[in-house]
């Protein structure tokens, strides 16, 4: 993706929940971390699983299928499975609007 798209309003996603979102054909994960939001792909660097079934903790979400955990913050591996980090897109916000950008 090469712009900003709106994907959701802030009062679609409370602190703590993740939600779901298609960007120009691309899944993507949005977090709410304490009224900061993140973006990450939807898809486990372990084994292809979608993380928006998975669960958010604090920053760290959890994949459903063998429990490899990524900081949401970062994309970063928190816990293996998974040895790859998660690619992170930029967000930005414009009034109540949640946006989501190219990948960093």
């Amino acid at each position: 993706m090469e712009e900003f798209v709106k994907v959701a309003v802030t009062t679609d996603l409370p602190p703590g929940e993740i939600m779901l979102v298609e960007v120009e054909d691309e899944r993507v994960v949005l977090a709410n971390v304490d009224g900061q939001y993140y973006a990450v792909t939807d898809e486990c660097t372990h084994t292809g699983c979608p993380l928006s079934n998975g669960e958010l903790d604090g920053a760290v979400l959890e994949c459903p299928c063998h429990g490899s955990e990524f900081d949401v913050r970062t994309g970063a591996v928190v816990s293996p499975p998974a040895n790859e980090p998660l690619a992170q897109y930029a967000v930005k916000i414009e009034g109540n609007d949640i946006l989501v950008g190219p990948s960093d």
